[in-house]
Order: structure tokens, then C-alpha cells, then sequence
């Protein structure tokens, strides 16, 4: 059973960091507009990583249904849509999704992505053929990650697709200088997790034993590092 106070005190923070602190860098960072060298390369590892998500979706997804957990200013749900999907759409922080909402493209069949504010893992968003969580559960202990996991499992059909910041010794090293010296405008810190020990500790949960990992991939990208995990129904 999922911890809730810890799991809902990270969320929080997550809100409130992407709601007020991050809002316009992460407007920009998600846009065309010119950013420094170090965005830069963030933005370029993020669609490389939207490019291995959608490479593991069907070209052809009319029909299906999908939950794009930590939608953020919404390009993953955009691109699936145009193969026909259906979206729900939902991120905790508001100003992002009111961002998605005003650049969702006109030409997009009406009501083709739900875009909500809320927790990825509320009842009330549905069941889906398939989950995409883009960079939004690097923030999260590997006991977490698993819950969420277990949490989107019982009313997903098909995949589940996410990233996790994966234990390299840069990360780790970095990791260790965010917590020795933090500071009140900081991102709520990524927490490097290692992908044998998630790999061993899916396979072993009971929650998912209707479950395998199917392909992974790992992005680096200059400031970026994100490591990908497709889950397929057994």
C-alpha cells in the first residue's frame, strides 16, 4: 500500500515549484523561444524522449485511450492524439496546464485531449489502453515510483510508459550536492534510482504480475538524463 503522506508532500511541492517558481522558465523551455545553452540541451533530451515514447505507441491508435500523467504544457498529448488517440491530459500544476490548453492546436477534433489539473492518480480520470509519465516521476523513491505503478496497472490495458532518473555517478553525485545544499527556489530534487534494482523490484510486486518490462532507453542529453521503461500486459 502506497505511503500517502509522502507521496502527497512531494506532489505538493511539485505544484507549487511548476505553479509559481518554474512557471515562465518552463513556458519557455516547452516553446521555440531562445533559451540559454543549458536548456538548451534539457529541451533537446525532452524530445528525444518524447520521440522514444512515441516510437514504442502505435502509429494507429484510433480507438485507444491514453493517460498522459504529468502532461506539463502537453506536446506528448498533442502528437498522440493526431494518431487518433483520445487524451487525458492531467498535471498538478494548473498554470501548466491552462498553457496546454492555449496551445492545443485548433485543428485537433473537439474534446480530443482532456486537459485536467489533479493527481495523475485519481479513480475519476478513467481507465486507458496505455500511460505515458514523461519526467514526471523523477522526482520520486523507487517504493513510490512502484506504487504509482501498481496504482496506473489496475486500470490500464496495454502499457505503461515512464522515465525515472536513472543512478548514474554524475546523478548520484549531484543528487548528494542538492541535498547538502539546498536553497528555497530549487526544483524539488530528482532522486536517482537504479534500473536493475526497479527492473527486480517490478518483477517481484505482486501488484504487477500481470506485467513485464518490455524496452528501455536512456537519454543523455548535455543537463539531461532520463531513462525509459515500457511495461507491456503479460
Amino acid at each position: 500500500m502506497m505511503s500517502v503522506a509522502p507521496y502527497d508532500e512531494r506532489r505538493g511541492r511539485l505544484q507549487t515549484y511548476f505553479d509559481k517558481t518554474a512557471v515562465t522558465a518552463w513556458a519557455h523551455l516547452t516553446s521555440d523561444v531562445k533559451v540559454s545553452g543549458i536548456r538548451q540541451t534539457v529541451r533537446e533530451g525532452r524530445d528525444r524522449m518524447r520521440a522514444v515514447f512515441m516510437g514504442w505507441l502505435p502509429t494507429d491508435m484510433d480507438g485507444a485511450t491514453l493517460l498522459d500523467a504529468g502532461c506539463g504544457t502537453g506536446a506528448l498529448s498533442v502528437a498522440v492524439a493526431r494518431r487518433g488517440a483520445r487524451i487525458v491530459a492531467v498535471d498538478v500544476a494548473g498554470n501548466l496546464v491552462q498553457i496546454a490548453r492555449e496551445r492545443a492546436p485548433a485543428d485537433l477534433c473537439p474534446g480530443r485531449i482532456d486537459f485536467r489539473v489533479g493527481d495523475m492518480l485519481s479513480a475519476d480520470h478513467g481507465r486507458f489502453t496505455d500511460v505515458v509519465a514523461m519526467d514526471s516521476l523523477i522526482h520520486y523513491p523507487m517504493r513510490e515510483i512502484l506504487d504509482v505503478i501498481a496504482g496506473l496497472a489496475g486500470r490500464t490495458t496495454r502499457s505503461i510508459n515512464f522515465t525515472f532518473a536513472p543512478a548514474t555517478p554524475l546523478l548520484s553525485a549531484m543528487h548528494a550536492v542538492g541535498l547538502l545544499f539546498p536553497r528555497s527556489n530549487r526544483a524539488p530534487a530528482i532522486i536517482p534510482v537504479s534500473q536493475s534494482r526497479l527492473t527486480q523490484a517490478i518483477a517481484a510486486d505482486p501488484r504487477l504480475a500481470a506485467w513485464r518490462v518490455g524496452r528501455t532507453a536512456r537519454i543523455i542529453n548535455g543537463f539531461y538524463t532520463s531513462q525509459a521503461m515500457e511495461l507491456v500486459r503479460r
